[in-house]
Order: structure tokens, then sequence, then C-alpha cells
């Protein structure tokens, strides 16, 4: 019977989870969407970084006011909506034809994630009991990050298959067989949906005790549903003598260090780059000069390392504590940032006349005026080509010339990119959300968390949309120098506040950590 159930409670946070699979193919995608739909529809460094931190700017929205009506809907009903939504999006993104209706489409699907972003580890920790709630949290982070594997595999295959021999795949239809795919997966979330109960510990609060009795009885058996209940019916009967929750309330003095907490975590888990490196992922391995081919492949590469070391967190952060998990993880960070800023900082670029012979998709006698001289720094030889060959022209063939041009051990900016990605995967990644989930309330847990979100959502829009503009004018070196910097910083800081939530049910650390 026990096994039964935890099968049962599995395959429910497994279900609600697929979300963020969603979020992690969304945002994989676009890595490999961006290189095509740039030069095809001449986007500047604005627009690109709109092209892709259009969903996160929608998805600050959505995780403001989506904890909250979760908590007066339901978060099942609110769930439902997003998988619609997913599924809309992807279909007409692939469809789009114009830049405007490409960043209008995939707002739609910011929408989505936003909301499951917040309300998918809410869910599964109101489903979950102190034991196991750390790993069935994490779940959400392993589904992201199986998402972005899924991308970049699918924008590896789709990129090898498009050629002058392709009868369907060109450079104008091969993005949007990469959008379109999201389409599968969103309508399975949809019909899985259906099948997942509601969460109990919402059901208390909304006075349905006997589908919530039962919900926890399936999930967890009769002996573990009866301690849940008594602890979920003892804290709701303390906090019915609380006033009204309102947006006012996480101003209280009582609120005031866990909120501080929480803050720090979202705009620390996006400042240090993470989503600069999966969402422009393609483009910062072209950097190095490894070609075209080799970024999509070394995209793979980064995303089956962030399943390896999040599968690792899932074992891990129930054993060895959310602490020093994301500590560790921070200084990594830190280090693997570092070792990208020098390896950039060490460059050099020059079109030799010997080299610049391959590169016969450009005009020729402007090739010639720009072979054999040496540059510094990335931004000063980017800046020469454009000027030289248009942005347009440029960056259609970045890759190529890149390739031609640069002078650089690129080992170490993939070991530093991949050692970066295995930290965060162990750390910040599946670490916030779960003690996001952990640290407040039943009562303001949906309003928290969807204020919270919206900081974290909208620090990832920031650092999504000036990435490209960072590149073009501070240059690789300095922009990777400054997430190594921001992630010592947040390891300062978080070292003396960030307190240990495993082993403990909501209930116990509500009282810990809310100081009435």
């Amino acid at each position: 019977m026990d096994r039964v159930v935890r099968r049962k409670t599995f395959f429910v946070a497994l279900v609600v989870s697929i979300g963020g699979f969603l979020f992690g193919f969304d945002a994989g995608i676009i890595s490999g969407v961006i290189s095509y739909v740039t030069p095809e529809f001449g986007l500047n460094d604005a627009q690109t970084g709109w092209a892709v931190s259009s969903p996160s700017f929608a998805a600050m929205f959505s995780m403001l006011f989506a904890g909250r009506l979760s908590d007066m809907l339901g978060r099942k009903k609110i769930l439902l909506v997003v998988a619609f939504l997913y599924a809309l999006s992807a279909l007409l993104s692939a469809y789009a034809s114009s830049y405007e209706m490409l960043y209008i489409t995939r707002m739609i699907g910011g929408v989505a994630f936003g909301a499951a972003l917040v309300l998918a580890p809410t869910y599964i920790a109101e489903i979950s009991n102190a034991e196991n709630r750390g790993k069935l949290v994490s779940m959400q982070q392993l589904n992201i990050v199986l998402g972005f594997f899924a991308a970049f595999l699918c924008n590896n295959i789709l990129n090898g298959l498009n050629g002058p021999g392709s009868l369907y795949l060109n450079d104008q239809t091969v993005w949007r067989w990469m959008l379109g795919v999201e389409l599968f997966p969103a309508l399975l979330y949809l019909i899985l949906m259906f099948f997942v109960p509601r969460s109990p510990r919402w059901l208390y609060q909304k006075n349905f005790k006997e589908e919530a009795k039962a919900v926890l009885i399936s999930l967890h058996g009769i002996e573990k549903a009866e301690a849940e209940e008594e602890s979920i019916e003892r804290n709701i009967e303390a906090q019915s003598k609380n006033k009204e929750v309102s947006i006012m309330t996480l101003l209280k003095p009582s609120l005031r260090f866990v909120l501080v907490v929480g803050l720090i975590l979202g705009v620390i888990q996006q400042v240090t780059g993470i989503n600069a490196v999966y969402f422009y992922a393609t483009s910062i391995f072209k950097q190095t000069g490894i070609g075209t081919d080799a970024a999509f492949t070394s995209g793979v590469l980064l995303s089956f390392t962030t399943v390896v070391f999040t599968v690792l967190a899932l074992f891990l952060i129930d054993r060895l504590g959310r602490r020093p998990l994301l500590l560790s993880g921070l200084v990594g960070i830190g280090i693997s940032m570092l070792l990208c800023a020098y390896a950039f900082n060490n460059a050099t670029y020059e079109l030799k006349t010997e080299t610049s012979g391959n590169l016969n998709m450009l005009d020729q006698d402007k090739l010639f005026q720009v072979s054999n001289i040496k540059f510094e720094n990335d931004v000063d030889f980017k800046n020469a080509m454009k000027s030289t060959f248009g942005i347009r022209e440029f960056t259609k063939n970045e890759g190529a010339i890149m390739e031609a041009a640069t002078t650089m051990n690129p080992n170490l900016v993939l070991i530093g990119i991949l050692g970066f990605i295995a930290c965060f995967a162990f750390s910040l990644g599946p670490v916030m959300w779960v003690m996001l989930s952990e640290m407040y309330p039943n009562k303001y847990r949906g309003l928290v968390i969807g204020v919270i979100g919206f900081v974290n959502s909208l620090a990832s829009w920031l650092v999504q949309q000036f990435f490209p503009w960072e590149l073009s004018n501070l240059g690789n070196a300095m922009s990777f120098f400054i997430f190594g910097v921001l992630a010592i910083i947040g390891f300062a800081v978080l070292y003396r506040i960030l307190p240990e939530t495993k082993g403990k049910s909501l209930e116990e650390l509500e009282k810990e950590l809310i100081r009435e």
C-alpha cells in the first residue's frame, strides 16, 4: 500500500512539474531560433533582446497575480489554463509572419510559464510531507533542465537537417519547426492535468474537508494523512485569527526576515547569468570561434550537464540540506564565470588572408579591406565587421566569421560554462524554489511567492534584454566578469542570513521563521 501511495504522489508531482519542462524547452529552443530570426527579420540588439526576453516580461506580471488567483480559484484550475496557453503560444509562434507577431505570441507563453514557475512548487509542497518535499519540489527544476536538454537536442537535429538538400527545412522554415515542436508536450500536459487532485491544503482552507482528507489518504496513506490533517487544521485555526491577506501585510515585521531572504534568492538566481547562458548559449559558443554547427552541439552538452547535476541535487537536497548546496554552488558559479572572463580577455581576432578565402559567402572586396588586421578585443572586431558588411550580413554569418578570426582557448570557455551550469543545477536552480515553497505560511504563500516571482522574472528579463547589448558594447570578457562578481557578492550575503529548512514540516517552519 505504501509503495502505491508513494507512486501516486510521485506521479502527481511529475505531472504538475511538466510546466517546468515546457519553460525549459521554450528557453532552450530560442537560443537556436534567434540565430535564424535575427537575420531574417533584420533585428538590432534591442529587438533581439526583446524577442528573447518578452516572455519573461509577461511572466513578471503573471507571477505577481498567479499565486493570488490560485488562492481564490485553486492551484489546479490555474494550471489547466497554463497548459492551454503553452499550447496556444507554440502553435501561433510557429506561424509568426513578423517580428511583432513573434514576440506577442511568445508573450502568451510567458504568461503560462510565469504562472507555472510559481504554482508548480507551491502545489507540490502542499501535497508533500517533510520527508520527501525537497525531492518532489526539485522535480520542477529537473523538468526544467530536461526541457532545456530536449530543446538543445531538437535545435541540433533540426540545424543539422537544414541545408540545400532538404525538401522542407531552410533558413526561413527551420526556426518555425523549432518553435512548433513545443505543441506536443504542451498538449500532453493539458491532458494529464485533468488526472491530478486539487491541493489538500487549499481544500482545507476552503472548508472542503472530506475531499481534502481523501486526497491526503490517497497521497500518503491513512496514518500519515491523519498527522498531516491535524497539522494543517491547527495551522488554519491559528491563521483564522489573523486579518485578510493583502500586499501591505507582507511588510509586517514578522514576515520581514523571510521576505528579504526570498527576494535576495530571487535576484541572485538571475543576475549571476543563468538565462544569459541558456537563452544565448548558441551565440556564446559562436563567440569562441568553434563555428555554428559546433555551437549547436555544445548546447546539447551544456543541457546534458544540467540534467546530470540536477538529478544529483534531487538526491542530496534532503540529505545535505538547502544551505550547503546553495552556498557551495555560488562559489562554483563565481569561479566558472571568472574563468570565462579570463579566456575571452586573452582572445585576439584577425581575418588572415589564408583563412579569409573560406568566407566565400561574403563580398570578397569588402573582406579584403578587413583582412590581416589584428584586434585585441571582440567589441572592436565585431564593430569593424558590422561597419564593413552591414549588421544583417554579419549576423547571418557570425559563426563562420568568428571561427575564421578568433584565436583563443575555447576549452576554457567550455569548461567555465559547463562548470557554471553544473553548479547552478545543484544549487540556485532547485534550492531557491524549494525554499520559497517552504519558508512562508499557507495563508501568505501564494501572494509572497508571486511577489518574489515577479522580482525574479524582472531580473531575468533585464539580463536577457540587455545581454546582446552587453556583448556588443562591453564585450564577452566584461560581461562574464560582472556575472562572476555578482555571484561572489551573493555568496557573502547569503552566508550570513540563509536559514536551513530541511526535514521540517511547513507548519514547523512557520513557527521557527515567522516571528509574530
